[in-house]
């Protein structure tokens, strides 16, 4: 028995259906997420007003709405998913991507967020290791593809994903899990403080503004992990890869788009952790 689970195939076919299984799980994050949010944020807005002597709002009592409750089930019919038909990417091929009761269609979103979950999971898992170290980075990982989707679909960071997510970095390093503990709060102070700078003399120079609070707080978070020494490769590596598509959906759709920046900072941060050693030291010449 020991030596079926010392069997690398045995850890990657592992790896691969814990992410097909975590990628079902960060679907509901995406989707839920943004909506309890805005319904804290309605209940903050609703006690503010009534403390400043508003009418009283009437009484209402919504069903529990969070990341358990209610069970899954079909947004267009509201009919509940049977747990036969809710295996991650079987059950969307062997339905063929339809409802089981109403045949309205399901988003392709799902099974894609499943599939490339559990291929970035493997792609990790094979090139850290097995320990300790790897764990946590998949925990990474999970965060960002979720902060991904949130971020591509409302333009929203949620604090709930990014602030634990610093904090985490910060207390592994104090272990030096990855860093040392002074690069990581190097990292994390550096991390925010170079796009707030971008942030405020983009919005002095054109009035606009070009990034959220939200990419500050997950770059902080990325330099919290890998060390103020990790953030010029996730700066550069994010940049180049969001002129890339930003280009290419020029190319293809005959316009520009105001991409959000969160999601190739994500991509970015996935490849200096896979990666860590053998770029810095291209970077900074040692290992």
């Amino acid at each position: 028995m020991h030596g079926f689970f010392d069997n690398p195939v045995v850890w990657a076919v592992y790896a691969w259906l814990v992410g097909l299984c975590v990628g079902s799980f960060l679907n509901v994050v995406a989707y839920r997420l943004p909506l309890m949010l805005e319904r804290r944020w309605q209940a903050d807005c609703r006690a503010l007003l009534e403390q400043n002597g508003s009418e009283p709002w009437p009484e209402d009592r919504p069903l529990p709405f969070n990341l358990c409750l209610p069970g899954s089930h079909c947004p267009h019919c509201n009919e509940p998913i049977r747990w036969h038909e809710n295996i991650p990417l079987l059950s969307w091929l062997a339905l063929r991507g339809r409802c089981a009761h109403c045949r309205s269609l399901i988003s392709a979103r799902y099974p894609l967020v499943e599939l490339g979950t559990a291929m970035l999971s493997l792609v990790l898992v094979m090139e850290m290791g097995l320990g300790w170290p790897t764990f946590f980075a998949l925990l990474l990982l999970w965060t960002l593809i979720a902060c991904t989707i949130i971020d591509f679909e409302h333009q929203l960071l949620p604090d709930d994903l990014t602030l634990p997510l610093l904090w985490l970095g910060l207390l592994l390093n104090t272990r030096h899990v990855y860093v040392a503990a002074p690069d990581a709060i190097l990292g994390a102070a550096l991390g925010y403080l170079l796009l707030w700078s971008v942030y405020w003399l983009f919005r002095l120079f054109t009035g606009k503004e070009g990034m959220g609070y939200g990419d500050f707080k997950l770059l902080a978070a990325l330099g919290a992990w890998m060390g103020w020494q990790g953030l010029p490769l996730i700066l550069l590596l994010a940049s180049v890869t969001g002129a890339v598509a930003g280009i290419a959906y020029l190319i293809v759709r005959r316009r520009s788009l105001a991409f959000p920046f969160g999601p190739y900072l994500a991509i970015a941060g996935y490849v200096v952790m896979i990666e860590y050693h053998p770029l810095m030291s291209w970077l900074y010449g040692h290992g």
